[in-house]
């Protein structure tokens, strides 16, 4: 199962604090836009992405079909055969992509531990 590119998302209560912070660890911005409350910061392949106001707990989050650098792969697994595949081992949802679209599409899976898993699909 090829999930994509992985970030960790982290629920901010200031996201300029934040990003100050992560600055000082030696990320740097990637993407997204501060003035809307989120903001994607790399540090070598790592990336995490911070959001203010967006949702209550971190999350981890893959997307299909992006590299580390948010670069789209040639081939890759639609996020709709990865939630299908999911369903057929019995996994429960807490959102679930549209599967009689194409294109971007996202699901939110929960691990024993209480951590809300996002597939992010943007193409």
């Amino acid at each position: 199962m090829q999930l994509g590119a992985f970030s960790i998302s982290v629920s901010v209560k200031d996201i300029a604090a934040s990003a100050a912070f992560y600055e000082k660890l030696g990320f740097s911005s990637f993407g997204g836009d501060i003035t809307q409350n989120w903001l994607i910061l790399k540090n070598g392949e790592t990336v995490i992405g911070l959001f203010q106001g967006m949702f209550e707990k971190n999350m981890l989050t893959f997307n299909p079909g992006w590299n580390q650098n948010a670069e789209g792969l040639g081939s890759f697994t639609d996020a709709r055969e990865l939630q299908q595949d999911l369903k057929a081992q019995g996994t429960e949802f807490v959102s679930e992509a549209d599967e009689a679209t194409t294109g971007p599409a996202s699901f939110i899976v929960v691990d024993p531990d209480g951590s809300p898993v996002l597939v992010d699909q943007h193409r």
